[in-house]
């Protein structure tokens, strides 16, 4: 059975980030790319995923506390970081493409200079290229993404998704909870992606 899915971008203005924030994937195979390395010092980037947009001067990654997980990283949005237990750490590549970076979509950054961290190592940060040429945020060199069945911030419906996706610790650890290990509740909970 083959799942058709439809990838939506969002831009989001930067006032509209501010003021939210003051208010409160079946693999075909591993993309190539180079090896994760830091990003380099300079002026201005920004940072996707589901629901996020993040501009310089905000944070493109940052901790927030969960009552269940603890501390875990969130986009610029405040929307959940995963990792996925069928990546390398440190390959240069990710193992979610096609569909699964339709259910999961990368963390990814535009812009050149250093994503703006908080609470997070900036040692820890890196990026790697995929197959398409975006540049997918890392840490501690596990590619990050988001997850489309997240419905905003503090949301972490992906924590546990087939027993291979993570919400992710500023440490680039998997978060565990007492539900670690069950799918999603939402329809299509990611599968085996």
């Amino acid at each position: 059975m083959r799942i058709q899915t439809r990838h939506l971008v969002v831009a989001v203005p930067a006032a509209l980030i501010m003021a939210a924030a003051a208010a409160c994937s079946s693999s075909s195979g591993p993309s190539t790319g180079p090896s994760t390395t830091p990003a380099t010092p300079a002026t201005s980037i920004t940072a996707s995923g589901v629901g996020s947009g993040s501009t310089a001067g905000t944070a493109a990654l940052t901790v927030t506390g969960n009552s269940t997980l603890g501390q875990i990283v969130t986009n610029g949005q405040g929307v959940t970081v995963y990792r996925y237990d069928l990546d390398t750490v440190n390959s240069g590549t990710s193992a979610c493409t096609g569909s699964c970076a339709t259910a999961w979509p990368p963390v990814t950054v535009t812009g050149s200079g250093t994503p703006v961290v908080s609470g997070v190592s900036q040692s820890l940060v890196g990026e790697i290229t995929r197959s398409d040429g975006t540049k997918q945020l890392t840490i501690a060199g596990w590619p990050l993404y988001t997850y489309a069945g997240d419905s905003g911030p503090g949301s972490a419906n992906g924590q546990g998704s087939g027993g291979i996706w993570w919400a992710v610790t500023p440490t680039g650890a998997k978060a565990t909870s007492s539900t670690a290990g069950s799918s999603p509740s939402t329809g299509g909970g990611g599968g085996n992606y």
